[in-house]
């Protein structure tokens, strides 16, 4: 629109300025040189127009043959860019296809045609792993570490590298540098924590988990329960080095920061059981049994009334039981001391509340992140496991020896032992490898705080599992036959003093 006026514009005054030159004609005359030269004012405008007219494009085909070359050079380079990036996004779609031959041919030919960009050194890298040169890829990732919009992307792929090697010690100096470049990075500050761990600098570790809570990069009741583990392997460092006090108050933290475990729970107890604190030690004991009744608590306890008769040993337990009457660890550990103390009748009442009582749950707490290809078997946590188990059927078999003196009886509980469902052990959340201790990190696959105290999954998973409710027994310890049996042994999972009883 604007254009069209304007050009209408000047054709009206260039009539109007024709128009105006032949009204008025006037008259020049130029002598220059010897020479006169004499016309009309409207044919010397037409001349000077002219004359401006042949300067322009005398002037642009000057330069049109001056810039010819750098046209030409500007179009090739701009034809040999959009070739280059072809190239790249098909050697890219070649790594997601993985197509290695094809990847690593248009690495070579976008690395020609773009003069390696960042980008072309992230795809030869990505093709040289996905043809299984490793050390095609280090050099790769290595010449990224020189670039600083790539150097971030080269630490990751050296990482990958060294973990997968098994070189813990230049995959964290890799994860401080790239902490150090983007430290609110979740992977990052996962990674680095999950290296200090395995390294045990418990220190560091605790730092890390400070600023990952800052940054929000991990939820703030996993870091409690992580800063829990950590004060428990603090308070072990302590202790080993003859700092008491500082390991005393360590272990208070760790318990009190993890109270779904018993083994930091027995630590701290042992800690004060060793500082001659029996009482402190009890109370301890008592506050953990009423969150997480466990054998390894029994234990401590068992240790801490070793000097009173069995009878008072089974007046404390009945107070340690109060705590938490209704699991069956309690109803255990009572008859435990029950049979050393020789009450029968105590022993057999426990045992035949522990028989349906509900074992523990599958599901302690909530896993933590691990792959979806990780996740443990899940079942049905509305309908907990009961009957009989190998620890509750060696139990049984001590009652019918000891009151009875019946060895064929008690050679029977010792076959059901073989058949009945698995004690509860620790599982691990990541992996789901099994152990019957806790450790701060998997023995299988050394995940940091992922084991946790849980009745197998595939006990019921399998559907393995006894009845849900068992007749009582008899005063010859004789339970009908019709729990089911598993085909393979299992191993004999015994809590403390019954082992050695049974």
């Amino acid at each position: 629109m604007i254009r069209g006026l304007l050009g209408l514009l000047i054709i009206v005054g260039s009539i109007a300025a024709a128009i105006f030159f032949s009204d008025h004609p006037g008259r020049v005359d130029i002598v220059w040189q010897g020479w006169r030269v004499e016309t009309s004012v409207g044919v010397l405008a037409a001349a000077a127009l002219l004359a401006g007219l042949a300067a322009a494009l005398l002037f642009w085909l000057v330069s049109l043959i001056i810039d010819s070359p750098r046209a030409f050079l500007r179009r090739r380079r701009e034809r040999r860019r959009r070739a280059g990036y072809r190239a790249l996004t098909r050697g890219m779609v070649a790594v997601a296809a993985g197509d290695p031959q094809e990847a690593q041919r248009c690495a070579r030919r976008a690395d020609a045609l773009l003069a390696d960009p960042p980008l072309t050194l992230l795809l030869s890298a990505q093709a040289a792993q996905l043809g299984g040169d490793d050390t095609a890829a280090k050099k790769f990732f290595t010449a990224m570490l020189d670039r600083p919009e790539t150097e971030f992307l080269g630490l990751r792929g050296l990482l990958n590298q060294a973990l997968r090697a098994g070189d813990r010690g230049t995959a964290l100096h890799l994860t401080q540098r790239a902490a150090t470049l983007r430290p609110g990075t979740a992977w990052v500050v996962e990674s680095l924590f999950d290296l200090e761990t395995r390294e045990g600098r418990w220190e560091a570790a605790r730092d890390t988990l400070a600023q990952a809570v800052k940054r929000r990069v991990i939820p703030r009741e996993r870091a409690r329960h992580h800063r829990g583990v950590i004060a428990y392997e603090l308070s072990l460092a302590a202790l080993a080095s003859g700092d008491r006090p500082r390991g005393r108050s360590l272990a208070a933290e760790a318990q009190s920061l993890t109270p779904d475990l018993a083994t930091p729970a027995a630590h701290h107890a042992r800690t004060l059981l060793e500082d001659r604190r029996p009482g402190p030690a009890a109370k301890a004991i008592e506050t953990a049994w009423r969150t997480i009744p466990h054998p390894e608590l029994a234990q401590v306890y068992a240790a801490i009334h070793a000097s009173l008769p069995p009878l008072d040993r089974f007046k404390n337990f009945e107070r340690l039981a109060a705590q938490n009457p209704d699991a069956r660890e309690s109803h255990l550990a009572v008859a435990e001391t029950a049979l050393e103390a020789q009450l029968w009748g105590e022993a057999r009442r426990h045992l035949d509340r522990a028989l349906t009582a509900p074992a523990p749950p599958f599901t302690a707490r909530p896993a933590q992140s691990a792959p979806a290809h990780l996740a443990l078997p899940r079942v049905d946590e509305g309908a907990p496991l009961t009957g009989l188990t190998p620890r509750l059927c060696l139990m049984m078999a001590h009652l019918i020896e000891g009151e009875h003196g019946d060895g064929a009886g008690a050679r029977g509980w010792l076959d059901r032992a073989v058949t009945a469902m698995p004690d509860p052990r620790y599982v691990c959340t990541a992996c789901g490898g099994e152990s019957l201790e806790w450790t701060s990190r998997c023995p299988h696959c050394g995940s940091f705080d992922a084991m946790i105290w849980r009745t197998p999954a595939w006990t019921a998973a399998a559907g393995n599992s006894p009845l849900a409710a068992e007749p009582s027994t008899d005063q010859k310890g004789e339970v009908p036959a019709g729990h089911s049996a598993r085909a393979e042994r299992l191993p004999l999972m015994t809590g403390g003093r019954a082992a050695q009883s049974g």
